[in-house]
């Protein structure tokens, strides 16, 4: 009996300060940050070229499409949707660099109702 009970108190003794520390937000959220994708930097190039363009929309989703290479060039393109008083339409965006050292060449904005 008195071994049962020394047992059970050892085990408490281990899986107490265990769960305590599964279950504080601080940890797992540090450790868990998902990386920032490679196109990000492009997304947010991608925007503000539409913020230029449509000062007074509202940008209100965003959809990496891809990247393409094309003559040695590598182009991103991105949809984003926006709103501007009562109509809703999208925007294509393509970002035309050079891979080696990331120099914009190109930027191109398209409307599309879709």
């Amino acid at each position: 009996m008195l071994r049962k009970l020394l047992i059970g108190c050892c085990f408490c003794l281990i899986l107490f300060p265990t769960i305590d520390y599964i279950n504080d937000p601080t940890n797992t959220a540090a450790e868990y940050k998902k990386p920032e994708p490679e196109y990000a930097k492009w997304g947010r190039l991608a925007m503000e070229e539409t913020k230029k363009r449509y000062p007074s929309a509202q940008i209100v989703d965003y959809l990496h499409v891809g990247r393409y290479k094309k003559n040695g060039m590598h182009i991103e393109r991105f949809k984003l949707w926006l709103k501007q008083d009562k109509r809703e339409f999208g925007v294509f965006v393509n970002i035309t660099f050079e891979p080696e050292t990331e120099r914009v060449k190109n930027i191109t904005v398209v409307e599309t109702e879709r």
